[in-house]
Order: C-alpha cells, then structure tokens, then sequence
C-alpha cells in the first residue's frame, strides 16, 4: 500500500494536478443472525478501498479504486482529470496540509479481534434462547451479533499522513410477542469494544419487555396531548432535522437557522452538542474526513444558536474555522458535512421524575415513516407513532395506530425538561427523554 500511494502522488504531480488525497479504508467485518434458535444468516468480508481527489485548474475531481496496481494508478489519475473538467461547482476547493495536532483516542481494542467466529456463534445462540425464556409470549424474533474492525488512512501531496483504527461489537434482539390475538415486536441494542462487557440476558430482556409492553395497545382520541418523547423517539427526530445545523444545508438555503446565529432558537433548557472526542461515543475519531483535528463543539448553548457544523469548504465560504465536521459516506463519496456524536444535554431528573412532573399525557417510545413524514427544510413531521397513555405520571395502558404531528423548530422552543437518561441507541445521535410541551395527535 505505501509502495502504490507514493507512486499515485508522484503520478498526480506529474498529470499537473495541483493538490492531491487519497482516502483509503480496510474493513474487516463479520454479523451472524438467528431467528428461533436457526441460523439464518452469517458473513465475514474484509474489504479495501481508495477514494482519490485532487485539484485541477481549481476544480476539485473524484476517482476511486478497489484495485492496487499500475492499471488503477492511471484509471485514477484519468478520473479525477475527467471529473475535475466537468465539475460545475465554483466554490474554493481546499485539501488540507495538516498543521495541527490529532488528538490520542483509544478506538481499538485488540482483544476484540481475537473473538473467534465460534464465541460469536455461541453468543448469538446465547441471545435467542435469552429471549425466548424471558417469557412464553415471545413467539419469535431475530437476534444479531455483529463486529467490525476498520481502518482509516488519509495521505497527500502536502505530506499529510493520519490513520485510526476502530473496532466495535455490536448485540441486537428484535422479538415479537403475541397473546391472545394480538401482536407486539420491539428489539433493544448494545454497543462495546468489549465484547465480554455485554450483557446479553440484560439486552434480551430489555427487548421483551418493550415488546410485552406494545401488547393490547390501541389507539387514543385525536387532540392535542402533552407528550414526552422517549430518547429512542427523539433521536429518530433529531437524526432527520440534524441537517439544519450544517453549513452546507444553510448554504443551500434549505436551512430556516441561515442567519440567525447568536439568536435563541430553542428553549433555555436545550444544549446540543456536537463531540467527535466522546468516551465511548458511536462515531468518535480523532480527525474527520479531510484530516482535520477533531474538536468538541457547542451548536446551541441554553437555546442560543452558536455554531454550524462546517467542512474547509464551508468554513472558507462563511469566512470562518472549519468546525472539523467533513465526513464520507464511504470512501467513493464526496466529501460533505457530518456531525459526529451529535446530542442533546441531558437535565438532572430521572425519568420517573420526569413522568410525574408532567401527570397526565403521552409517552411516545418510537415513530416510524421519518422519510416521507418529516421534511427537513420546513421541519414539519407527521410519524406514525406508538407509546403509552400516563396517570398522574404513571404508566397507564399501550398506545398504537397514533400520528403525532408537530414541526422542529417549534418543538425546540417548546421542551420544558429534560430527563437525565442520555442514551445514543446505535447512531451517532443521542439524546435523553424529554418533555416537549403539547403536540397535535391523531387517533381514533
């Protein structure tokens, strides 16, 4: 691999291209799937590839390769050439030298690797006899145990030379519960570098009693309702309109925040941050996709909005410091703005706590249709949704066949409180439970 990046630099300088990158990712995964105690699934790949990007009479240009060889070095040059010429974007274009220092982060645990594919097997089997023990209404389901081990190397022709390596297990139960004629199925996940620091029984039973909790659901009157969204919910929400707080969004004028930095948008309980150095965190890294060093970064501080999320691009644009928010969607793609770990603070009360402040209302644990029930430029949302009625703050009975209705920028503004549950269920967004004030729900 170093043999083949020098000799694709040394071709980039020599084809006239003025600045060159190349973004290269070993992956090495492995996932294994039960359903009833049969093994219905199982992978193992390991994969390499390079994105190749490089400027050209000012215009940025893309090529990619899962090759390494003489052949791909000229394929790559001729791509990025190519692409460059037909770029219409006239935006400044920049590959960045690297002058600053990366931060150590303890990513890679190399005891992970030395799982063997019969512990994985075993821990799956594990799982899904878990689940069918928790109780005799569990009637089905799927049970997964995934790893991944992968590796990030970013060079050019600046002499910029930055890589990480990552390796994470992941653990999911998705059941289904049935009695007397009715149906409920819900699932719980769990994430760690350790694979033996998981609990299995813990993630099995958290997954059957969410799905016995959906049993003899039924709908609610149409109204409005005071509602708390569970952080599973709100990080569905908060994973859609997180694209308002990118730079790129608002450059595009499909972001209502353009131009109201250092206004409040939200209420003077809502802190969100954006922490790519988060212990522990899903998408934490010590620089992001053009090689920036990673930094933390308070997007809205107690409902005051202080930051986009930029790349070099759309800081230069803005006339600001990149934030170090560039990121991939693989290595082929384009580079654009991402957040990382990217979540609401949490408040100080429990759940509980928060349940009873509110007395009567609705939990809502899970919305579903984000993609053509939410838009993200208007921030209006209409999600098919499920939960539970509360009495006096107590769990009252199983919600289904409900549409909550609302709009984002006014949900910020309403929220009241906060629980101090902060949970990042699997995705680089996270979020507590929190009280949000009245929404409009359609029932029966």
């Amino acid at each position: 691999m170093q043999a083949f990046l020098e000799q694709l630099m040394n071709a980039a300088k020599e084809a006239g291209i003025e600045a060159a990158e190349a973004y290269v990712v070993e992956k090495d995964s492995f996932s294994v799937i039960t359903n009833c105690g049969e093994l219905i699934d199982y992978q193992s790949n390991m994969t390499r590839g390079l994105g190749f990007r490089g400027l050209y009479n000012g215009r940025m240009g893309y090529a990619s390769t899962e090759a390494f060889d003489a052949e791909s070095i000229a394929q790559l040059i001729k791509g990025v050439l190519e692409s460059a010429q037909l770029c219409e974007d006239t935006d400044t274009e920049f590959l960045y030298k690297g002058d600053d220092q990366v931060p150590e982060l303890n990513l890679y645990n190399p005891e992970l690797d030395q799982v063997s594919a019969s512990d994985k097997l075993a821990m799956v089997h594990q799982l899904d006899e878990a689940c069918r023990a928790e109780d005799p209404r569990v009637k089905n389901g799927y049970n997964v145990v995934e790893t991944s081990k992968a590796n990030v190397r970013i060079v050019n022709t600046y002499g910029m030379d930055r890589s990480f390596t990552e390796n994470i297990c992941v653990v999911q139960a998705e059941v289904n519960a049935e009695e007397n004629g009715f149906v409920s199925s819900s699932g719980h996940l769990a994430y760690n570098k350790d694979a033996k620091a998981i609990d299995l029984n813990a993630v099995a039973k958290e997954a059957v009693t969410r799905a016995l909790n959906g049993l003899h659901a039924s709908s609610v009157p149409s109204g409005k309702y005071r509602v708390v969204l569970h952080h599973d919910a709100l990080v569905s929400l908060l994973g859609v309109f997180s694209s308002i707080f990118l730079a790129e969004t608002a450059q595009k004028g499909m972001s209502l925040l353009k131009g109201k930095l250092g206004e409040t948008i939200a209420a003077p309980c809502v802190t969100i941050t954006d922490d790519p150095l988060l212990p522990d965190g899903p998408n934490s890294r010590p620089f992001d996709a053009e090689g920036v060093a990673s930094k933390a970064h308070v997007v809205v501080e107690n409902g005051v909005f202080r930051t986009f999320l930029h790349n070099l691009k759309t800081a230069h644009k803005d006339g600001v410091e990149t934030t170090g928010n560039a990121g991939k969607a693989g290595y082929a793609s384009a580079v654009h703005v991402k957040p990382s770990n990217f979540f609401f603070a949490k408040g100080e009360k429990t759940f509980d706590e928060l349940l009873a402040s509110v007395g009567d209302g609705l939990v809502i644990t899970s919305v579903s249709g984000l993609h053509a029930g939410a838009n993200a430029v208007s921030g209006d949302f209409s999600l098919l949704s499920k939960g539970y009625t509360i009495k006096n703050g107590k769990r009252e009975k199983s919600v289904e066949q409900i549409t909550v209705a609302g709009n984002f920028y006014e949900l910020l503004k309403n929220i009241r409180a906060f629980a101090d549950d902060l949970t990042f269920p699997g995705s680089a967004m996270g979020s507590p439970s929190a009280d949000v004030g009245e929404l409009s729900v359609s029932g029966s």
